[in-house]
């Protein structure tokens, strides 16, 4: 049995933990890598599965050909597939990080995004395989599910024990400026290859381009990654003895201590991934089939709308440290839920308001998005924050998440009403907003210590030994 007591910042073993001082320009140095590394890392693995939404018609021409209208579902349900093992990713990463430290951890899992991603570019076609070419591709698909399974709690995880209390919203906004950076840049270099290569040649051939320049982009973000000292907050935990006894353990541990905060925060994943993968992932293929759109005018759409979020959620991010978090996301669902259906009827009626629908509900999702890494991280104590971040966020966007843009073209086909994605959308909304009134506010709280953040008393149970 363990009696150590809880600790803060500054006293025992934590004085010599402390994070990077933001007014030295050492200590900016020093945060900022840090920012970079993980911003670096959550853009090499958005842009794997940027690329695959974007270039699902592609996909479904060399993987999935004379299937109709099912082999876009195929595509989307390959898509789908990798997130049904992003559970068995977190169960392993999570406690894992917890125990040898979130900086190991990020370094495997990038490098296993990246290869699987590099070498889906490589496949055979069905033409030239048969079924074994969506075998492969389904077994390259579920690695990347499996590292994704890690790779974004330990990402936000690591983002959030670096940043400065105060700012925690305005420096974790800059991971979710790497979700869309990646997402944008998979967009614009799927739609230069297109316009580049043409629509015959894409299809032949141009389509491995994308997927093979996550080898290098992951190379890069392992190096800036091994480049750092683990966090701070994780440091001082292990010199002073409190790391959790073992990995085998873990789950059981969080939902028997922890099962409140996990419930919560399921509640919020759900309205947050099912319309970030509804927007920017099932979007293309909802534009292109149920619209009408060409292709080329779907990616241009996707590029600009996400770079105009890419320049806002930094601002989203500094507004959460001032106001809180509770307030954002009680904005963000209550909008979503009131003009989802409407920005979804003016979406057909051409390019421009196709735009105009994409930003209204890109910019209502934002307040969402820019405060993940200041949100959930905190909602855990340091010696299980990596795993109970990655296990419940990951379950959550298993069932909710990823399955997005499959049951949304079932809905549209089997009810024949394109407005099902908005009802979708306004279903999860609810849910969260639900979880939301139950979330404890977290902004400004200490990372630094064996208690839950923003809670002023909890009951800190004694963790078993082996």
């Amino acid at each position: 049995m363990s009696n150590a007591q809880p600790h803060g910042a500054g006293t025992g073993a934590g004085a010599g933990f402390t994070g990077p001082d933001e007014t030295s320009r050492e200590g900016k140095k020093v945060l900022h890598r840090a920012i970079g590394a993980s911003a670096m890392g959550n853009a090499t693995e958005w842009f794997d599965y940027g690329v695959y939404a974007v270039a699902a018609t592609y996909i479904t021409a060399n993987f999935f050909p004379g299937e109709g209208a099912m082999g876009t579902v195929w595509t989307l349900a390959t898509f789908a597939l990798s997130f049904l093992v992003r559970p068995l990713g977190g169960l392993f990463w999570g406690p894992l990080g917890d125990r040898i430290g979130r900086k190991r951890v990020l370094a495997l899992t990038i490098i296993l995004m990246a290869g699987s991603t590099f070498a889906i570019g490589l496949l055979p076609t069905h033409s030239m395989a048969g079924w074994v070419a969506p075998a492969l591709l389904i077994l390259l698909r579920m690695l990347q599910g499996f590292s994704t399974g890690g790779e974004y709690g330990g990402a936000a995880t690591f983002m959030a024990e670096y940043a400065p209390d105060k700012k925690r919203g305005f420096y974790g906004s800059f991971l979710e400026f790497g979700t869309l950076g990646g997402f944008a840049l998979g967009s614009l270099i799927v739609l230069l290859c297109s316009l580049i290569l043409g629509n015959d040649a894409m299809t032949e051939w141009g389509w491995r381009l994308p997927f093979l320049i996550a080898g290098p982009m992951g190379i890069i973000g392992m190096y800036l990654r091994n480049k750092l000292e683990d966090t701070p907050v994780f440091r001082e935990l292990e010199a002073s003895g409190e790391l959790e006894p073992a990995t085998s353990t873990a789950l059981k541990d969080l939902i028997r201590n922890y099962w409140r905060p996990m419930l919560i925060m399921a509640g919020l994943v759900i309205p947050l991934n099912l319309v970030n993968y509804t927007l920017l992932t099932y979007m293309p293929t909802y534009l292109e089939g149920t619209v009408g759109m060409d292709a080329n005018t779907v990616l241009t759409l996707m590029f600009v709308g996400q770079f105009a979020m890419m320049l806002m959620i930094p601002l989203a991010g500094a507004r959460s440290d001032k106001i809180g978090r509770k307030p954002m996301w009680f904005f963000s669902l209550t909008g979503l839920f009131v003009l989802a259906i409407p920005m979804y009827m003016i979406m057909a009626k051409g390019f421009w308001f196709a735009m105009l629908g994409f930003a209204v509900l890109g910019l209502l999702y934002l307040p969402q998005l820019a405060t993940i890494s200041a949100t959930f991280p905190a909602m855990f104590p340091t010696q299980v924050r990596y795993a109970g971040f990655a296990i419940t966020y990951n379950v959550s966007t298993a069932l909710f998440g990823g399955t997005a843009p499959m049951v949304n073209e079932l809905l549209i086909n089997a009810t024949g009403n394109v407005l099902m994605p908005a009802f979708y959308m306004m279903a999860a909304c609810l849910v969260g907003l639900v979880a939301v009134w139950k979330m404890p506010e977290t902004a400004g709280a200490s990372l630094r210590n064996m208690k839950i953040p923003g809670i002023k008393k909890v009951h800190i149970p004694r963790r078993l030994e082996g």
